[in-house]
C-alpha cells in the first residue's frame, strides 16, 4: 500500500559517484527485491537502521564531535542544546547541535536513563523543526476564502476588539479556550492563570479525548490519576498485560525496557482487537471484541477469585470494598457470559489468568483503547481493582503503567487548563480560587467580577463537545450564552469525534484564532466553502514558536520532569506562546496581574515576555497537592546536565554526584524528580519512582494510599489496617490528610516556626502556603495526604463497580438488551448528553444491518496526534504516504475488494471516506481499523486549496475522525473513538 520511490535517471547518475559499498549494496537490494519499498525491506528483513542508513547514504552514524565548538570550516560556533523529543509521552533525551544559531545536526542521548540513546522514526527526524518550510510563517486573516497576511499588530488589535464585543454582548463564557498538550508546564499554567483573568471556565486541553477517564478513574481508585510507576521499572516486572496499548507504535522507545524485562523472563500479554506490533512481540496474545475490556478484565478476576489466587493480605491492610466485586464478578461474569460478551474462550481466561497470579509483580499498561469509551472510566477502574486483586500496586514492577499520548499532556493535565479544576486539581471551590489568588498577589474579589455571576465555581464545557456548545438549543445549556468564539491554542480538530458537525460549529462561529507553529486542519475545515457560513465570522492564524524555539519543564508519562534548552530562536514570524499570552493580556488590560510575580525578559525581537523560570518557581510555591513543588528549574537542570549519574532501573541518583556548575548534590534524587516531589526545593524531596510503595521511607519516594474519600463509610473504616505504613512512619496504622488539627493532636504544632504557625493556623497540607505543614508530616516519616485504602468501590460513580455497558453505536443488539448505556442526562458538564434514547434508537432503526462493521482507530509509529506536523515533515512523510483502511481477508472478499483498491467507508453521521484498502489478517472479520493521524481530504476531496499557500501538509489524506460518532463517557465527556460502526464499499 506504500508508494515506492522510484529511480531516476538523475538518481542514476548520481549513484556513480557514491562509495562502491553503498553502491554495491543498492544494487544487491534491488536485485533481490525488486517490487519492495525501502521501509518494507528493512521491516521484513531485520536488518534495521544501519543497513538502511548505509543504504541511503546517511552519514549520522558516526558520534558527532561537537565539544570541540567548532565548525567545518572553522569559521563558526557550534553548541549542543539539549532538550526533549515533543512527540509522545516516553521522554526521550536529544542533544541539538546548533552553528551559527542554525540547527544542523542531533544525537540521540545515550546517558539518558528513559530513551538509552535511541529514538523512534519521530524522535530522530526532531531537526526538521529547524527548517520549518510547512510551517505557519505569519500572523494570516481569511478574507474571501482565502488566508491574506497580516502584521501581529492588526491581528492584536482585530482579534482583541472581537473578543470584546462579545464580552459586551454574551459575557465571557462565550469565548471557549483550547489549550495544548504540547505546550510546556509553565505555558499551560499561564494558560488557565490567563483564562481565569479572562472570566471562564470555558477551557480544556487533548487530556480530555485520550486519558480523562484515566484521570478520573485511578485517581478515585487510591488518590492520584497518573502511570504509577515508570517506564524503566517495568524492568523489574515478572508479567505484564497491555490491554489497549499499541506501544511498539505509540511509544517505540518504551519497549526498549519491556525487551530487557523479556531477557529476564518477564511474560508479555497483549489484549487487543487488532494483531498489532506489539502483539507481535507477545508470549500470549488475546483478541476481543472493541469495548469489551470488563468483560476480559472480571473475567480474569473470576479465575482468579475461584482458584483463592487474590492477594488476601494486601487487600484486608490496603483495600476497600474488594468484597463487594467479588460477589458482582463471581454472579455475572461466569465464563459463557464472558466469552459471549467479548469472544474470549474459557480456556485462554484460565491461562492468562493464571499467568498473572503465577508471575508477580505483574504489571498493566492501557492506552486510548481503554479510555476512550462510554464507560472509559469503568473500565480503568477494573484494571485497577484486577491489579489491587493481585497485590501489584505500590511495588516495584507492578502497578499500572499508563501510557500518556503527547511529550505534554501529563504536565498539561496536572498544571494547565481543565475545565473543573486549577492547577494541580484543586477544584474550583473558594477555598482552591483564593489559595491562588494569595499566591498570584491579585484580590480574589477582583477575578470573581471577571466571570460572569454563579459560574466562577462551575465547570466548563469540555473540548470533546464544544461543537455542541456552539449549536446545541440555548434553552438546554446551563450557561448564559452558546459559544460564540474559539481558540484552538495548540490542539488538533481532526483529534475530535462528530467532524461533519464540527464544521457546522466552526462556521456558526464569530470568532476563530488559530494558535500553532501549523496552520492544522482548523484552517482548512475554516476555509472550506458552505452555504451556512456566519457572514461577521473572523478567522484569524497566529504563528506560534515550537517547544524547541523556548525553554521549559515538560512531564513524562512517568512524572518525572525534564528541563528543555532553547535550541534555536523563533522561525519566521512566530513567537512563544506565553509572550502572545502576555500580549493578548497587556490588550485586555490584565498583564500586570497576569505577570506580577515573574521576572520579565527580552524575547523575540527584543519584544519582552515573562522568564520560563519565574513561572516555575511560582508554580512551586503553590501546588503542594501533588507535589510540583520541589522541582526547582534548578534541580531540573542539574538532572539533564548529569542524566549519566541515573541508574536505569530505579532511575536513583548512583552514589554521591555532584553538580559541577552549580554544586547542587543529587544523592538520593529520582531522575527528573518525578512528582509528587513534596515540599519547598530546599527539603530536597528526592521525587517518588513508585506510587504508594510502603517499603520505602517518605524521604525516600516512598508513600501509601491516599486518604482523599473520608476516614468511614457505613461505619467501616477507610483508613489503612494497623501495620501497614511507609517505611520509617511514626503513625504505624491509617491516618487522615494532615491538617492544623491533627499536628496539635499529635504534639507536632511546635515543630513549626512561629511564623509558620501563624501562616498555617486553619490551613491543611494543601493550602499551608509555606509547605511547613508536609516538611513536618515527613520529618515524622509520615505522608502528607495521609494513610487509606484504595478503594475498589467507587460510590460516588453512576457505576460504583465497574458495569460493562455496550456502546451507543454497536453491531451486537442482543447485548444491548442484556448491558444498555447509561440513562440520558439533563446536564453534565453544562449541556445535556443521549445515551439509552440514542442506543435504542440505533437498535430500532437496525444500524447495525447498513453498518456491520465495528470501526476502531489507533496510532502509527511515523505520525503523532492529528499529524499536521508530523505529515509536514518530509522524512516521515515518505514513510506513510497514504491513508487506509485494515479490512479483513474475508470480509474483503465478500465486497469483492483487493489489497490496494479505493474503498468508500460510510458511518451513520452520513460522512463518505475514501481511503485505500490494507487487506490483511490484523483485524478480525467483524472489525475495521482507521489511523487517526490525517487530515487533508474530506469526503474524496483535497483540501489543499483551503490552507494558507505552502502551509498544507505534504501527505493529506481522509480524517478517521469525520466519521465517528455521538458518545461521551459519562463522568469526563470523553469521546468515544475506539467503537463505532461502519461499511465499505469499493470505490
Amino acid at each position: 500500500m506504500l508508494l515506492t520511490k522510484k529511480n531516476t535517471a538523475h538518481a542514476s547518475h548520481a549513484s556513480s559517484a557514491r562509495p562502491a559499498f553503498v553502491h554495491q549494496l543498492q544494487r544487491g537490494l534491488s536485485a533481490a527485491l525488486p517490487t519492495m519499498d525501502r521501509r518494507a525491506f528493512l521491516r521484513r528483513s531485520g536488518l534495521g537502521v544501519g543497513v538502511g542508513l548505509a543504504a541511503t547514504q546517511l552519514t549520522l552514524v558516526k558520534k558527532a564531535k561537537a565539544a570541540e565548538g567548532k565548525s567545518i570550516d572553522g569559521t563558526g560556533k557550534i553548541e549542543v542544546k539539549r532538550t526533549v523529543c515533543t512527540h509522545c509521552s516516553v521522554g526521550c533525551a536529544t542533544d541539538a547541535i546548533v552553528e551559527n544559531g542554525v540547527w544542523v545536526r542531533q544525537e540521540a542521548v545515550f546517558d539518558s536513563p528513559i530513551n538509552l540513546g535511541a529514538h523512534c522514526a519521530k524522535g530522530a527526524s526532531l531537526r526538521e523543526h529547524g527548517h520549518g518550510e510547512y510551517r505557519l510563517r505569519y500572523p494570516m486573516k481569511l478574507v474571501n476564502g482565502k488566508y491574506q497576511r497580516i502584521s501581529w499588530d492588526q491581528a492584536y488589535e482585530e482579534i482583541v476588539a472581537k473578543m470584546k464585543e462579545l464580552r459586551e454582548a454574551s459575557g465571557p463564557d462565550s469565548v471557549y479556550f483550547i489549550g495544548s498538550s504540547k505546550h510546556n508546564n509553565e505555558q499551560a499554567y499561564l494558560l488557565r492563570k490567563f483564562v481565569s483573568f479572562w472570566g471562564t471556565n470555558n477551557c480544556d486541553h487533548q487530556a480530555r479525548i485520550c486519558h480523562s477517564t484515566t484521570v478520573a478513574g485511578v485517581a478515585n481508585t487510591w488518590g492520584y490519576g497518573a502511570m504509577t510507576n515508570s517506564y524503566n521499572d517495568m524492568q523489574n516486572s515478572k508479567v505484564a498485560l497491555y490491554i489497549g496499548s499499541n506501544a511498539a507504535e505509540a511509544h517505540p522507545v518504551s519497549m526498549l525496557h519491556m525487551l530487557h524485562a523479556k531477557e529476564t523472563g518477564c511474560k508479555m500479554i497483549v489484549v487487543d482487537p487488532r494483531f498489532t506490533r506489539t502483539a507481535a512481540k507477545a508470549d500470549e496474545y488475546v483478541r476481543i471484541r472493541s469495548g469489551t475490556d470488563i468483560p476480559f478484565l472480571f473475567g480474569l478476576l473470576y479465575h482468579i477469585f475461584k482458584n483463592g489466587w487474590e492477594d488476601k493480605q494486601y487487600i484486608n491492610d490496603r483495600v476497600y470494598g474488594m468484597e463487594d466485586v467479588k460477589k458482582d464478578v463471581l454472579a455475572k461474569w461466569t465464563p459463557d457470559k464472558v466469552e459471549e460478551a467479548c469472544g474470549v474462550k474459557e480456556e485462554q481466561m484460565a491461562k492468562v489468568a493464571k499467568m498473572l497470579a503465577d508471575s508477580r509483580p505483574g504489571t498493566i499498561v492501557w492506552c486510548m483503547g481503554q479510555t476512550q469509551h462510554t464507560i472509559g472510566n469503568a473500565m480503568v477502574r477494573a484494571s485497577c481493582i484486577l491489579q489491587l486483586a493481585l497485590g501489584n500496586v505500590g511495588k516495584s514492577g507492578g502497578g499500572t503503567n499508563i501510557f500518556r499520548g503527547h511529550d505534554n499532556v501529563q504536565g498539561a493535565t496536572d498544571v494547565g487548563p481543565n475545565p473543573d479544576s486549577l492547577p494541580g486539581y484543586y477544584g474550583l471551590a473558594a477555598g482552591a480560587w483564593k489559595h491562588f489568588a494569595a499566591t498570584w498577589g491579585v484580590d480574589y474579589d477582583w477575578i470573581k467580577s471577571q466571570y460572569a455571576e454563579g459560574t466562577m465555581e462551575k465547570p466548563g464545557i469540555t473540548v470533546s463537545r464544544w461543537i455542541d456548545g456552539v449549536l446545541e438549543n440555548n434553552e438546554l445549556i446551563d450557561q448564559g450564552p452558546n459559544l460564540r468564539g474559539v481558540f484552538y491554542w495548540g490542539h488538533a480538530p481532526n483529534s475530535q469525534t462528530r467532524g461533519l458537525e464540527m464544521k457546522k460549529a466552526m462556521d456558526k462561529l464569530d470568532l476563530l484564532v488559530v494558535v500553532d507553529p501549523y496552520p492544522s486542519a482548523t484552517a482548512a475545515m475554516a476555509a472550506m466553502p458552505s452555504k451556512d457560513v456566519n457572514p461577521n465570522r473572523a478567522v484569524y492564524l497566529l504563528p506560534a514558536a515550537t517547544q524547541f524555539e523556548t525553554s521549559g519543564s515538560c512531564t513524562a508519562s512517568n512524572r518525572s520532569l525534564q528541563w528543555r534548552e532553547q535550541v534555536i530562536e523563533p522561525l519566521w514570524e512566530s513567537r512563544t506562546d506565553h509572550m502572545i499570552m502576555y500580549q493578548f493580556a497587556q490588550k485586555l488590560g490584565f498583564a500586570e496581574q497576569l505577570c506580577k510575580n515573574y521576572k520579565m525578559v527580552k524575547g523575540k525581537g527584543g519584544m519582552e515576555e515573562p522568564e520560563i523560570e519565574s513561572i516555575l518557581r511560582e508554580i512551586n510555591k503553590c501546588v503542594w497537592t501533588i507535589g510540583y513543588t520541589g522541582q526547582s528549574p534548578e534541580r531540573l537542570k542539574a538532572h539533564m546536565r548529569n542524566m549519566h549519574a541515573f541508574d536505569v532501573k530505579t532511575l536513583k541518583c548512583k552514589g554521591k554526584v555532584v553538580d559541577k556548575e552549580t554544586g547542587y548534590d543529587m544523592s538520593g534524587d529520582y531522575f527528573g524528580l518525578p512528582w509528587p516531589c513534596y515540599g519547598s526545593p530546599e527539603i530536597k524531596h528526592p521525587g517518588s519512582p513508585n506510587l504508594y510503595d510502603t517499603s520505602k521511607h517518605v524521604m525516600d519516594g516512598g508513600g501509601n494510599f491516599r486518604a482523599n474519600f473520608g476516614v468511614e463509610r457505613g461505619g467501616v473504616s477507610l483508613l489503612a489496617e494497623d501495620g501497614s505504613h511507609s517505611v520509617g512512619a511514626e503513625i504505624t496504622t491509617g491516618y487522615p490528610e494532615f491538617d492544623h488539627v491533627l499536628l496539635k493532636k499529635l504534639g507536632w504544632w511546635g515543630d513549626l516556626s512561629e511564623a509558620e504557625q501563624k501562616a498555617a493556623e486553619g490551613k491543611n497540607w494543601k493550602t499551608d502556603p509555606t509547605g511547613a505543614i508536609i516538611r513536618v508530616a515527613m520529618a515524622h516519616g509520615c505522608h502528607p495526604f495521609g494513610n487509606a485504602k484504595a478503594r475498589a468501590v467507587v460510590w460516588n460513580f453512576p457505576d460504583a463497580i465497574p458495569q460493562h455497558r455496550e456502546p451507543i453505536y454497536g453491531t451486537r443488539p442482543d447485548l444491548v438488551a442484556k448491558y444498555p448505556s447509561h440513562d440520558d442526562q439533563k446536564n453534565r458538564w453544562r449541556l445535556p448528553i443521549l445515551y439509552k434514547s440514542l442506543q435504542a434508537k440505533n437498535v430500532e432503526e437496525k444500524l447495525h444491518e447498513k453498518f456491520p462493521f465495528i470501526m476502531t482507530s489507533g496510532r502509527l509509529v511515523e505520525y503523532e496526534g492529528g499529524g499536521e506536523e508530523t505529515r509536514s515533515n518530509p522524512w516521515l512523510a515518505e514513510l506513510q504516504q497514504e491513508m487506509f483502511v485494515e479490512i479483513n481477508p474475508k470480509a474483503a472478499a465478500e465486497r469483492n475488494i483487493r489489497n490496494g483498491d479505493r474503498v468508500w467507508v460510510s458511518s451513520p453521521t452520513g460522512a463518505r471516506l475514501n481511503v485505500q484498502a490494507l487487506v490483511t489478517e490484523r483485524v478480525g472479520p467483524d472489525t475495521v481499523f482507521l489511523p487517526f493521524h490525517f487530515s487533508g481530504r474530506w469526503q474524496g476531496e483535497d483540501m489543499k486549496p483551503y490552507y494558507p499557500d505552502g502551509a498544507m501538509p505534504l501527505v493529506r489524506g481522509e480524517a478517521v475522525n469525520t466519521a465517528t460518532t455521538y458518545g461521551y463517557d459519562i463522568i469526563t465527556m470523553m469521546q468515544e473513538t475506539k467503537t463505532t460502526i461502519c461499511n465499505i464499499e469499493k470505490a
